[in-house]
Protein backbone atom coordinates (compact mmCIF):
# COMPACT_ATOMS: atom_id res chain seq x y z
CA UNK A 1 0.00 0.00 0.00
CA UNK A 2 2.78 2.75 1.15
CA UNK A 3 4.22 1.91 -2.48
CA UNK A 4 0.90 2.52 -4.51
CA UNK A 5 0.79 5.74 -2.29
CA UNK A 6 4.18 6.80 -3.02
CA UNK A 7 3.18 6.22 -7.26
CA UNK A 8 -0.19 8.30 -6.96
CA UNK A 9 1.90 10.78 -4.73
CA UNK A 10 4.25 10.93 -7.58
CA UNK A 11 2.01 11.33 -9.97
CA UNK A 12 0.31 14.54 -8.71
CA UNK A 13 3.71 16.01 -7.86
CA UNK A 14 4.67 16.09 -11.44
CA UNK A 15 1.97 18.35 -12.38
CA UNK A 16 2.71 21.51 -12.33
CA UNK A 17 0.07 23.85 -10.62
CA UNK A 18 -0.94 27.22 -12.33
CA UNK A 19 -3.51 29.83 -10.09
CA UNK A 20 -5.94 32.37 -11.98
CA UNK A 21 -7.55 35.26 -10.34
CA UNK A 22 -11.30 36.06 -10.85
CA UNK A 23 -13.65 38.90 -10.32
CA UNK A 24 -17.03 38.06 -8.35
CA UNK A 25 -20.20 38.37 -8.62
CA UNK A 26 -22.55 37.64 -6.39
CA UNK A 27 -25.71 35.64 -6.54
CA UNK A 28 -28.72 36.90 -4.25
CA UNK A 29 -30.53 34.21 -2.49
CA UNK A 30 -33.10 32.96 -4.41
CA UNK A 31 -37.14 33.28 -4.53
CA UNK A 32 -40.20 33.69 -6.21
CA UNK A 33 -40.82 31.51 -9.40
CA UNK A 34 -40.35 27.58 -8.83
CA UNK A 35 -37.76 27.16 -11.44
CA UNK A 36 -37.56 25.44 -14.48
CA UNK A 37 -33.69 23.40 -14.21
CA UNK A 38 -30.79 22.97 -15.82
CA UNK A 39 -30.75 22.97 -19.67
CA UNK A 40 -28.34 23.83 -22.49
CA UNK A 41 -25.70 24.69 -19.71
CA UNK A 42 -22.58 23.16 -17.74
CA UNK A 43 -21.75 24.65 -14.36
CA UNK A 44 -18.29 24.50 -13.36
CA UNK A 45 -16.90 24.94 -9.58
CA UNK A 46 -13.75 26.17 -9.11
CA UNK A 47 -12.92 25.59 -5.35
CA UNK A 48 -10.74 28.77 -4.75
CA UNK A 49 -9.57 28.84 -1.41
CA UNK A 50 -10.17 32.76 -1.54
CA UNK A 51 -13.81 32.25 -2.41
CA UNK A 52 -16.00 29.25 -3.87
CA UNK A 53 -17.79 29.86 -7.21
CA UNK A 54 -19.90 28.20 -9.76
CA UNK A 55 -19.05 29.36 -13.12
CA UNK A 56 -22.27 28.93 -15.70
CA UNK A 57 -21.59 28.37 -19.07
CA UNK A 58 -24.11 28.56 -22.14
CA UNK A 59 -24.40 25.06 -24.45
CA UNK A 60 -24.90 25.52 -28.31
CA UNK A 61 -26.54 23.18 -30.19
CA UNK A 62 -23.22 22.03 -31.80
CA UNK A 63 -22.41 21.33 -27.67
CA UNK A 64 -19.16 24.72 -28.07
CA UNK A 65 -19.93 26.80 -24.58
CA UNK A 66 -19.95 30.30 -23.93
CA UNK A 67 -19.51 32.25 -20.15
CA UNK A 68 -23.16 32.80 -18.82
CA UNK A 69 -22.59 33.92 -15.22
CA UNK A 70 -20.33 33.75 -12.39
CA UNK A 71 -22.05 32.41 -8.56
CA UNK A 72 -20.22 33.20 -5.17
CA UNK A 73 -21.10 29.91 -2.76
CA UNK A 74 -20.70 32.24 -0.25
CA UNK A 75 -18.04 29.85 1.26
CA UNK A 76 -14.21 29.06 0.96
CA UNK A 77 -12.60 26.77 -1.41
CA UNK A 78 -9.90 23.73 0.02
CA UNK A 79 -6.75 22.01 -0.73
CA UNK A 80 -5.69 18.62 0.59
CA UNK A 81 -2.08 17.69 1.33
CA UNK A 82 -0.22 16.46 -1.28
CA UNK A 83 -2.67 17.57 -4.17
CA UNK A 84 -1.80 19.73 -7.18
CA UNK A 85 -4.52 18.89 -9.95
CA UNK A 86 -7.18 18.21 -7.95
CA UNK A 87 -7.23 20.06 -4.55
CA UNK A 88 -10.37 17.65 -3.16
CA UNK A 89 -9.61 14.38 -4.55
CA UNK A 90 -13.68 13.58 -5.41
CA UNK A 91 -16.22 12.78 -7.20
CA UNK A 92 -19.56 15.02 -7.07
CA UNK A 93 -18.71 17.86 -5.27
CA UNK A 94 -20.77 19.79 -7.34
CA UNK A 95 -23.97 17.51 -7.80
CA UNK A 96 -27.64 18.04 -9.69
CA UNK A 97 -31.04 17.22 -8.20
CA UNK A 98 -33.11 16.74 -10.92
CA UNK A 99 -36.45 16.23 -8.27
CA UNK A 100 -36.15 19.78 -7.10
CA UNK A 101 -33.80 21.35 -9.37
CA UNK A 102 -31.46 22.43 -7.18
CA UNK A 103 -27.13 22.40 -7.57
CA UNK A 104 -25.11 21.38 -4.75
CA UNK A 105 -21.34 22.77 -3.80
CA UNK A 106 -19.37 21.71 -1.24
CA UNK A 107 -17.11 24.42 0.15
CA UNK A 108 -14.34 22.52 1.93
CA UNK A 109 -12.85 25.02 3.63
CA UNK A 110 -15.92 26.12 5.10
CA UNK A 111 -17.68 22.92 6.10
CA UNK A 112 -20.65 23.94 4.29
CA UNK A 113 -22.65 23.16 1.12
CA UNK A 114 -24.36 25.55 -0.92
CA UNK A 115 -27.73 24.71 -2.79
CA UNK A 116 -28.77 26.74 -5.73
CA UNK A 117 -32.26 26.52 -7.36
CA UNK A 118 -31.53 26.01 -11.41
CA UNK A 119 -33.13 27.46 -14.30
CA UNK A 120 -31.72 27.16 -17.71
CA UNK A 121 -28.44 28.50 -17.55
CA UNK A 122 -28.79 30.52 -14.35
CA UNK A 123 -28.37 29.92 -10.55
CA UNK A 124 -29.71 31.34 -7.61
CA UNK A 125 -28.42 30.99 -3.96
CA UNK A 126 -30.67 29.45 -1.71
CA UNK A 127 -28.89 28.36 1.01
CA UNK A 128 -25.93 27.84 2.88
CA UNK A 129 -25.75 24.90 5.21
CA UNK A 130 -23.76 23.16 7.62
CA UNK A 131 -21.87 19.68 5.97
CA UNK A 132 -21.68 17.96 9.29
CA UNK A 133 -18.20 17.21 9.70
CA UNK A 134 -14.60 18.79 8.18
CA UNK A 135 -13.97 19.03 4.88
CA UNK A 136 -16.95 17.95 2.68
CA UNK A 137 -16.30 16.93 -0.47
CA UNK A 138 -18.92 14.93 -2.30
CA UNK A 139 -22.63 15.13 -2.54
CA UNK A 140 -25.42 12.91 -3.27
CA UNK A 141 -29.35 12.41 -3.97
CA UNK A 142 -31.42 10.21 -4.41
CA UNK A 143 -35.11 11.17 -4.45
CA UNK A 144 -35.77 13.86 -1.40
CA UNK A 145 -32.33 12.17 0.62
CA UNK A 146 -29.14 13.96 0.73
CA UNK A 147 -25.82 12.71 1.58
CA UNK A 148 -22.43 14.69 1.89
CA UNK A 149 -19.36 13.10 2.77
CA UNK A 150 -16.43 14.95 4.85
CA UNK A 151 -13.36 14.24 4.46
CA UNK A 152 -11.15 15.08 7.61
CA UNK A 153 -11.00 13.72 10.92
CA UNK A 154 -11.08 10.07 9.62
CA UNK A 155 -14.32 11.16 7.63
CA UNK A 156 -18.10 11.26 8.08
CA UNK A 157 -21.25 11.25 6.60
CA UNK A 158 -23.89 13.54 7.34
CA UNK A 159 -27.70 13.27 5.69
CA UNK A 160 -30.57 15.47 5.14
CA UNK A 161 -33.44 15.67 3.49
CA UNK A 162 -34.67 18.10 0.93
CA UNK A 163 -37.98 20.02 1.69
CA UNK A 164 -39.60 23.04 0.12
CA UNK A 165 -36.23 23.68 -2.03
CA UNK A 166 -33.90 23.16 1.17
CA UNK A 167 -31.74 21.09 3.20
CA UNK A 168 -33.34 20.02 6.31
CA UNK A 169 -30.53 18.44 8.41
CA UNK A 170 -31.44 15.01 10.16
CA UNK A 171 -29.22 14.78 13.38
CA UNK A 172 -29.52 10.96 13.71
CA UNK A 173 -27.95 11.06 9.81
CA UNK A 174 -24.41 11.39 10.81
CA UNK A 175 -21.92 8.20 11.02
CA UNK A 176 -17.98 8.46 11.46
CA UNK A 177 -16.05 6.38 8.94
CA UNK A 178 -13.55 5.61 11.25
CA UNK A 179 -10.44 5.81 9.07
CA UNK A 180 -7.10 6.69 10.15
CA UNK A 181 -7.15 10.62 10.67
CA UNK A 182 -3.30 10.73 10.47
CA UNK A 183 -2.54 8.76 7.44
CA UNK A 184 -0.44 11.14 4.88
CA UNK A 185 -0.54 12.73 2.09
CA UNK A 186 -4.19 13.86 3.09
CA UNK A 187 -4.65 13.78 -0.72
CA UNK A 188 -4.48 9.70 -1.51
CA UNK A 189 -5.86 9.03 2.79
CA UNK A 190 -8.81 10.53 2.57
CA UNK A 191 -12.83 9.33 1.33
CA UNK A 192 -13.18 9.61 -2.69
CA UNK A 193 -16.89 9.46 -2.98
CA UNK A 194 -20.40 9.16 -1.59
CA UNK A 195 -23.51 7.83 -4.04
CA UNK A 196 -26.04 5.69 -4.02
CA UNK A 197 -27.04 2.23 -6.06
CA UNK A 198 -28.95 2.87 -8.68
CA UNK A 199 -32.11 2.11 -6.47
CA UNK A 200 -31.66 4.02 -4.12
CA UNK A 201 -31.27 1.63 -0.85
CA UNK A 202 -27.69 1.78 -0.34
CA UNK A 203 -25.10 4.55 -0.03
CA UNK A 204 -21.77 3.46 -1.03
CA UNK A 205 -18.59 5.42 -0.14
CA UNK A 206 -15.08 4.84 -1.34
CA UNK A 207 -11.63 5.00 1.05
CA UNK A 208 -8.94 5.54 -0.97
CA UNK A 209 -6.02 4.77 0.24
CA UNK A 210 -7.00 4.95 3.77
CA UNK A 211 -8.70 1.23 3.93
CA UNK A 212 -8.67 0.78 -0.01
CA UNK A 213 -12.45 -0.65 0.42
CA UNK A 214 -15.52 0.03 -0.39
CA UNK A 215 -18.12 0.95 2.53
CA UNK A 216 -22.19 0.41 2.01
CA UNK A 217 -24.53 1.19 4.44
CA UNK A 218 -27.69 -0.43 3.98
CA UNK A 219 -30.78 2.00 4.33
CA UNK A 220 -33.80 2.39 6.06
CA UNK A 221 -37.43 2.76 4.29
CA UNK A 222 -37.08 6.66 5.58
CA UNK A 223 -33.36 7.03 4.26
CA UNK A 224 -31.37 6.74 7.69
CA UNK A 225 -27.82 4.30 7.44
CA UNK A 226 -27.66 1.84 9.37
CA UNK A 227 -25.29 2.00 12.82
CA UNK A 228 -22.41 0.62 10.73
CA UNK A 229 -21.28 0.16 6.71
CA UNK A 230 -20.51 -3.11 5.45
CA UNK A 231 -16.46 -2.83 4.81
CA UNK A 232 -15.59 -4.96 1.25
CA UNK A 233 -11.25 -4.92 1.33
CA UNK A 234 -9.92 -4.01 -2.22
CA UNK A 235 -6.04 -4.57 -1.27
CA UNK A 236 -4.48 -2.30 -3.71
CA UNK A 237 -6.91 -1.09 -5.85
CA UNK A 238 -7.37 2.69 -4.03
CA UNK A 239 -11.12 2.76 -5.31
CA UNK A 240 -11.94 6.43 -5.92
CA UNK A 241 -14.74 7.26 -7.68
CA UNK A 242 -18.04 5.40 -9.23
CA UNK A 243 -21.28 5.66 -11.35
CA UNK A 244 -24.07 3.17 -10.64
CA UNK A 245 -24.39 0.22 -13.33
CA UNK A 246 -28.16 -0.83 -12.84
CA UNK A 247 -30.20 -1.28 -9.53
CA UNK A 248 -27.38 -2.89 -7.40
CA UNK A 249 -24.01 -2.46 -9.38
CA UNK A 250 -21.17 0.10 -9.56
CA UNK A 251 -18.11 1.29 -12.70
CA UNK A 252 -15.47 2.07 -10.31
CA UNK A 253 -12.02 3.74 -11.24
CA UNK A 254 -9.28 2.39 -9.65
CA UNK A 255 -6.47 4.65 -8.60
CA UNK A 256 -4.22 2.23 -7.36
CA UNK A 257 -4.35 -0.36 -10.32
CA UNK A 258 -5.28 2.36 -13.14
CA UNK A 259 -8.35 0.01 -14.27
CA UNK A 260 -12.54 0.11 -14.24
CA UNK A 261 -13.74 -2.40 -12.59
CA UNK A 262 -17.60 -3.75 -12.59
CA UNK A 263 -19.25 -4.07 -9.22
CA UNK A 264 -22.11 -5.83 -7.89
CA UNK A 265 -23.26 -4.44 -4.16
CA UNK A 266 -25.25 -7.40 -2.90
CA UNK A 267 -28.33 -6.54 -0.14
CA UNK A 268 -26.56 -7.63 2.71
CA UNK A 269 -23.78 -5.02 1.25
CA UNK A 270 -21.23 -6.90 0.50
CA UNK A 271 -19.48 -6.23 -2.94
CA UNK A 272 -17.70 -8.51 -5.86
CA UNK A 273 -15.86 -8.00 -8.58
CA UNK A 274 -17.33 -9.11 -12.31
CA UNK A 275 -15.61 -7.36 -14.81
CA UNK A 276 -12.44 -5.60 -15.09
CA UNK A 277 -10.28 -3.55 -17.48
CA UNK A 278 -6.81 -1.79 -17.33
CA UNK A 279 -6.56 1.36 -19.01
CA UNK A 280 -2.72 1.51 -19.35
CA UNK A 281 -2.83 5.48 -17.89
CA UNK A 282 -1.66 7.15 -15.15
CA UNK A 283 -3.88 8.29 -11.76
CA UNK A 284 -7.09 6.63 -12.91
CA UNK A 285 -9.65 8.62 -10.86
CA UNK A 286 -12.88 9.71 -12.20
CA UNK A 287 -15.47 7.98 -13.94
CA UNK A 288 -18.38 9.61 -16.17
CA UNK A 289 -21.19 7.15 -17.92
CA UNK A 290 -23.26 7.62 -21.22
CA UNK A 291 -25.62 4.67 -22.38
CA UNK A 292 -23.14 1.70 -22.73
CA UNK A 293 -20.42 4.04 -22.90
CA UNK A 294 -18.23 5.44 -19.74
CA UNK A 295 -15.05 7.66 -19.66
CA UNK A 296 -12.44 7.40 -16.93
CA UNK A 297 -10.00 10.62 -16.15
CA UNK A 298 -6.31 9.95 -15.98
CA UNK A 299 -4.92 13.01 -13.87
CA UNK A 300 -1.10 11.49 -14.34
CA UNK A 301 -1.59 10.73 -18.03
CA UNK A 302 -3.63 14.01 -19.49
CA UNK A 303 -6.17 11.84 -21.39
CA UNK A 304 -9.69 10.30 -20.59
CA UNK A 305 -10.01 6.38 -21.76
CA UNK A 306 -13.60 5.41 -23.10
CA UNK A 307 -14.70 1.93 -22.58
CA UNK A 308 -17.76 0.40 -23.88
CA UNK A 309 -19.67 -2.12 -21.74
CA UNK A 310 -21.76 -5.13 -22.65
CA UNK A 311 -23.52 -8.03 -20.86
CA UNK A 312 -25.17 -5.80 -18.05
CA UNK A 313 -21.58 -4.43 -17.15
CA UNK A 314 -20.14 -7.77 -16.95
CA UNK A 315 -17.64 -7.35 -20.16
CA UNK A 316 -15.45 -3.97 -20.88
CA UNK A 317 -13.84 -3.22 -23.24
CA UNK A 318 -11.18 -0.69 -24.07
CA UNK A 319 -11.99 1.59 -27.06
CA UNK A 320 -8.63 3.97 -26.46
CA UNK A 321 -7.30 7.03 -24.85
CA UNK A 322 -7.84 11.00 -26.05
CA UNK A 323 -5.90 13.67 -24.88
CA UNK A 324 -7.00 16.66 -22.91
CA UNK A 325 -4.97 20.08 -21.11
CA UNK A 326 -3.22 19.25 -18.15
CA UNK A 327 -4.25 17.05 -15.32
CA UNK A 328 -7.62 15.53 -16.25
CA UNK A 329 -9.89 15.39 -13.37
CA UNK A 330 -13.95 15.45 -13.20
CA UNK A 331 -16.30 15.56 -16.20
CA UNK A 332 -19.59 15.69 -17.37
CA UNK A 333 -21.78 14.00 -20.53
CA UNK A 334 -24.86 16.91 -21.90
CA UNK A 335 -28.40 15.54 -21.39
CA UNK A 336 -28.43 14.39 -25.01
CA UNK A 337 -25.41 12.12 -25.15
CA UNK A 338 -24.15 13.92 -27.13
CA UNK A 339 -20.98 15.97 -25.23
CA UNK A 340 -18.81 15.44 -23.03
CA UNK A 341 -16.90 18.18 -20.75
CA UNK A 342 -13.73 17.55 -18.93
CA UNK A 343 -11.93 19.70 -16.30
CA UNK A 344 -8.53 19.68 -16.08
CA UNK A 345 -6.87 21.09 -12.70
CA UNK A 346 -3.07 22.23 -13.79
CA UNK A 347 -4.42 25.29 -15.50
CA UNK A 348 -8.14 25.59 -14.94
CA UNK A 349 -9.30 24.25 -18.31
CA UNK A 350 -12.68 23.07 -18.86
CA UNK A 351 -12.27 20.81 -22.37
CA UNK A 352 -15.25 20.30 -24.71
CA UNK A 353 -15.40 16.83 -26.73
CA UNK A 354 -18.01 15.62 -29.20
CA UNK A 355 -18.94 11.88 -28.68
CA UNK A 356 -19.10 10.31 -31.51
CA UNK A 357 -21.06 6.94 -32.74
CA UNK A 358 -18.35 4.39 -32.11
CA UNK A 359 -17.24 6.15 -28.43
CA UNK A 360 -13.78 8.23 -29.60
CA UNK A 361 -13.87 11.51 -28.94
CA UNK A 362 -13.75 14.21 -31.12
CA UNK A 363 -12.15 17.74 -29.44
CA UNK A 364 -14.21 20.95 -30.38
CA UNK A 365 -13.16 24.00 -28.47
CA UNK A 366 -11.80 24.57 -24.34
CA UNK A 367 -12.79 27.40 -21.93
CA UNK A 368 -10.29 28.91 -18.98
CA UNK A 369 -12.61 29.02 -16.14
CA UNK A 370 -11.46 32.02 -14.04
CA UNK A 371 -9.60 31.17 -10.49
CA UNK A 372 -10.47 27.10 -11.83
CA UNK A 373 -6.76 25.57 -11.04
CA UNK A 374 -6.89 22.70 -8.81
CA UNK A 375 -10.97 22.74 -9.13
CA UNK A 376 -12.97 20.06 -9.27
CA UNK A 377 -17.07 20.04 -9.70
CA UNK A 378 -18.76 19.89 -13.23
CA UNK A 379 -22.87 19.39 -14.23
CA UNK A 380 -23.77 19.29 -17.43
CA UNK A 381 -27.45 19.42 -18.85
Amino acid sequence: MQKITRLVLAVATALAAATAGAPSTAAAYGGGDQPHGGHHAVFVQTDNPAGNQVIAYRRSDDGRLTPAGTYDTHGLGGVLDGSVADHLASQGSLTYDPRHALLYAVNAGSDTVSVFSVDGDRLALRQVVGSGGRFPVSVAVHDDTVYVLNALDGGSIQGFTVRDGRLHTEADWNRCLGLDPNATPQFTNTPGQVGFTGEGSQLVVTTKANGSSLLVFNLDRSGGPGDSPVTTALPGAVPFAFVPNGPHGLFLAEAGTNAVATFAIHRDGTASQEAFAATGQAATCWIVGVRDLLYASNAGSSTLTGLRTADQGRRLTVLGNTPTDPGTVDAAVSSNGRYLYAQTGVNGVLDEFAINGDGSLTRIGSQTVPGGAGGEGVVAF
